[in-house]
């Protein structure tokens, strides 16, 4: 039903057991919004790397946006460049940006 996050929560929760890549991705956003479940940073960030890992464009593009804000510009790179190959446009003006700053 609509807004029943929780429900959505533990429906993804269930498709991850499964091996669903974008349930990773998903409940990495609600771990970081704390939307069904309770907010958890850590829970965040091992959802994010198992969607990434698994191939998912957007998780992976995020994942090195989480790189950048923590300073590492050569993660962030190479995130953005697998993101870039894996059909994720917006990580391609990224890595322009990057570039345009001399960070590669």
């Amino acid at each position: 039903k609509e807004g029943d996050y929780k429900g959505a929560a533990a429906y993804f929760t269930k498709a991850v057991g499964l091996g669903d890549i974008s349930a990773h991705y998903e409940l990495s956003g609600m771990y970081n919004e704390g939307v069904g479940v309770e907010r958890d940073e850590k829970k965040h960030l091992h959802h994010l790397e198992q969607a990434a890992i698994g191939g998912h464009p957007l998780a992976r593009h995020n994942l090195g946006y989480v790189e950048w804000k923590s300073g590492r510009t050569e993660r962030t790179v190479k995130h953005f460049i697998i993101a870039a190959n894996l059909g994720f446009d917006s990580a391609i003006e990224m890595l322009k940006g990057e570039y345009a700053s001399g960070n590669i």
